[in-house]
């Protein structure tokens, strides 16, 4: 019993002098920090970046589209009776002018027919001179003379209209221009509405395109056009904004455009497809380069260096062209953007500009 005693009493001191060992090191360890110094926390380092300053630029408002290329004037040159061709006085391709004679339908009962009226309006007139003798010498009535001057008017009605119908057997140019392909041959026959050959006027070409609606408040005749086919990869057409239209298609929300393009040497033709660009007179425009933006979900940012230090600002951006980027909000000519470095700074971050790498001027 004595020794199980003796035992734990042992194991108690021991117990006492481990804690109490333990205490003091403790107390040394607090007392050791208390005496140490605080280190400072280390700043951030700065980033080295580059900046421009927001310019001022002329920027032209532009709207791009395709169209189709139009004549200036086209017809489908017809007959409007039913007869044979007798003489064609045209060739594929030739230039004709205004009332040139194309073709020549066969006319011979016609001339028959208006010889006839001639020969009757010949007689009606003698008879209407008589009349008039007679009317003077109180031998005719007003009455008979009304009836006679009656008569001489028929006379020369069915001559107009013999001559209209021999008219009508000379089919002329309506205006002048290039005929097409030739459809018809000698000899045959025509009936009415069936096409001989074409005629386009392409002094002048109308180019019809479409563009949204948003673009209807910008568009006005007048405006300059410059237009390009892969027809001629290596030419530029310029032209201007000739009508706009005065109704918006419901089912796309365009509106079309005719712009006319001068056409001296006949190279573009009916059907040829183009694209077309409208050119807005220019206005100054607050550019910045198109790196510095850093957009974030449907928000756009830049970083300013504001005395050391990026600053994040929200702006809102306008058009764009190759490499630049219009601000409408948030920034001023006298401000820095930072343009390299954006991907390594947060709000708040110091930074550093490189000298020699402030960007005085953006790229045209």
């Amino acid at each position: 019993m004595s020794l199980l005693v003796n035992r734990r009493g042992i194991v108690f001191g021991v117990a006492a002098v481990a804690l109490g060992l333990l205490g003091l090191q403790t107390w040394r360890g607090f007392a050791a920090r208390e005496a140490t110094p605080a280190v400072p926390a280390r700043e951030p380092r700065a980033v080295s970046v580059v900046v421009a300053h927001p310019t001022l630029k002329p920027f032209a408002h532009e709207v791009e589209a395709v169209g189709t290329v139009r004549a200036n004037e086209s017809v489908n040159i017809t007959a409007k009776v039913a007869e044979r061709i007798t003489a064609i006085h045209f060739e594929e391709g030739q230039y004709v002018r205004k009332g040139q004679l194309l073709v020549e339908l066969d006319s011979a009962e016609a001339r028959a027919e208006l010889a006839a009226a001639e020969a009757e309006l010949s007689e009606s007139r003698g008879q209407f001179q008589r009349s008039q003798e007679l009317y003077h010498t109180r031998a005719l009535s007003e009455a008979q003379l009304e009836q006679v001057k009656a008569n001489l008017l028929a006379s020369e009605a069915r001559v107009a209209a013999a001559r209209a119908r021999l008219e009508d057997r000379m089919i002329r140019a309506p205006f002048s221009g290039r005929v097409g392909l030739r459809n018809v041959s000698l000899g045959s026959l025509v009936s009415p509405g069936e096409v001989i050959t074409t005629l386009d006027d392409l002094s002048s070409v109308k180019l019809d395109f479409a563009v949204p609606e948003v673009f209807l408040s910008v568009l006005e005749p007048g405006l300059p056009v410059t237009a390009t086919s892969s027809a001629y990869p290596d030419e530029t057409f310029a032209g201007r904004v000739a009508s706009v239209g005065t109704r918006i298609d419901p089912a796309t929300r365009s509106v079309t455009i005719r712009a006319v393009i001068r056409n001296p040497e006949n190279r573009l033709r009916p059907g040829l497809f183009m694209t077309v660009k409208v050119v807005r007179s220019e206005r100054e425009a607050l550019m910045v380069p198109e790196r510095a933006i850093v957009p974030e979900s449907a928000r756009h940012y830049v970083f300013v260096a504001d005395e050391g230090v990026a600053r994040k600002r929200e702006v809102l951006v306008g058009r764009r062209r190759p490499g630049e980027v219009e601000i409408l909000e948030g920034l001023s000519t006298g401000d820095l953007v930072i343009v390299d470095g954006t991907l390594k700074v947060h709000d708040g971050q110091p930074v550093r500009v490189n000298p020699g790498a402030l960007v005085a001027e953006l790229p045209t």
